[in-house]
């Protein structure tokens, strides 16, 4: 594929994520509205959120490994068609019923679309093209994950909830378009057989990669579902002051991402281990700026830029550890990043329910203290994989 080519596929891939995860967390912002215009309550109207991530949890091994042998341009339209239908219909939906059943139908194909995205990003070029191109699709994950909350809620405030749902079905349709006639046809060159794809589960460099991820994915984005309560409860900011702040940690969030493409491409392995000592140092500051509103502001900036590059990390984590089925690989590090938000999201809520917003931090660093342990163990699991590599590889070449 020509370089112009592979950045304007680039560009789709990042935008096309952006809509679909805009889908999975834009809602958030407006579970109050959804509460009040089909009279459930708001644990109820939360199901659009926490159904919608399990769907994802429980389909993201699935869906990439069935698809895996189907032309990339056709998932991708495929995809993007049933989004576009799903949310457009979801705008006008009669009950509560009928919108969580067409938030579940999309939430199956979610990580269909972004495992493929960060695939065909992964193997793009050389190792720093790279990881460049998938620091470039994880910029429209991000911004999907932080920013489709507030943009959906600003929507939802200024115009209606009706606006709000249309403007998720627009996105994934301008996606569709661009990719009808800008993006060529992608049949799979060496389509791998299901056993092969499945016989990477028998890695243990993969599994270890899987619970580093559940742990460090979860301590990033527990934290984050309870940004709001933090910035309001612990820090005592307004609620322009809040919005203002969600803004500007989505915004740091894709500063990350960015300067995570460069990282990855020249020490990823040393990044992958700083990685969770820096966030601890970060959180440990932010813990005893306490109530010091400027100061614990700056670090959450700082510590929006740190997820940004963990986000990448994550990915890294898995994908290098099985880079001969990348689909099936992206899918499982999607599994294994909802499960972690599934999991550790309560375990944050335990803190805040016995100390307040701000004892998160603790239970924050508790787990990056164990995910730190956990990346360690992946890295040896990697040395002992490498050297077994070299002696096969010295025995093979030895005179017999």
């Amino acid at each position: 594929m020509k370089p112009t080519n592979s950045k304007i596929l680039v560009l789709i891939l990042a935008v096309g994520v952006f809509g679909i995860l805009n889908t999975e967390m834009g809602v958030v912002g407006i579970v109050p509205d959804v509460s009040a215009a089909y009279g459930v309550s708001v644990a109820e109207a939360s199901l659009l959120v926490s159904g919608f991530a399990l769907v994802v949890a429980i389909a993201a091994p699935i869906m990439p490994l069935l698809f895996s042998k189907v032309n990339r341009k056709t998932v991708m339209l495929l995809t993007l068609g049933i989004f576009t239908v799903c949310n457009g219909a979801a705008a006008f939906s009669p009950n509560f019923e009928t919108m969580l059943a067409l938030r579940v139908i999309p939430a199956a194909f979610h990580p269909l679309y972004t495992s493929l995205a960060l695939a065909m990003a992964s193997q793009m070029g050389t190792p720093e093209q790279a990881a460049k191109a998938s620091a470039r699709v994880f910029v429209g994950v991000s911004a999907g994950m932080v920013l489709g909350a507030p943009v959906s809620s600003a929507l939802a405030s200024a115009l209606s909830l009706f606006a709000s749902m249309m403007f998720f079905a627009l996105v994934t349709l301008v996606v569709f378009v661009a990719t009808v006639f800008l993006v060529p046809s992608l049949p799979v060159e060496h389509p791998l057989t299901y056993g092969e794809q499945l016989s990477i589960l028998k890695k243990p460099l993969l599994w270890s990669s899987f619970v580093s991820v559940m742990v460090l994915n979860g301590a990033m984005f527990g934290f984050y579902g309870f940004l709001a309560d933090y910035l309001e409860s612990g820090l005592g900011l307004a609620a322009a002051a809040t919005s203002a702040m969600l803004l500007g940690y989505g915004a740091a969030n894709i500063v990350g991402n960015v300067a995570a493409g460069r990282l990855l491409a020249k020490m990823p392995v040393r990044t992958s281990v700083v990685m969770p000592v820096v966030l601890l140092v970060a959180f440990a500051a932010l813990f005893y700026a306490g109530g010091l509103q400027i100061a614990a502001c700056a670090m959450l900036c700082l510590i929006g830029i740190l997820a940004g590059i963990a986000n990448n990390v994550n990915q890294w984590l898995v994908s290098t550890a099985a880079p001969e089925a990348p689909d099936f690989a992206n899918g499982l590090y999607l599994t294994a990043a909802n499960l972690g938000v599934t999991i550790f999201t309560p375990f944050l809520g335990v803190f805040i329910s016995n100390g307040g917003s701000i004892a998160s931090d603790l239970g924050v660093m508790g787990l990056l203290v164990i995910a730190f342990g956990l990346i360690l163990i992946r890295r040896a699991v990697s040395h002992t994989r490498n050297a077994r590599r070299s002696r096969n590889v010295m025995g093979s070449t030895c005179p017999r």
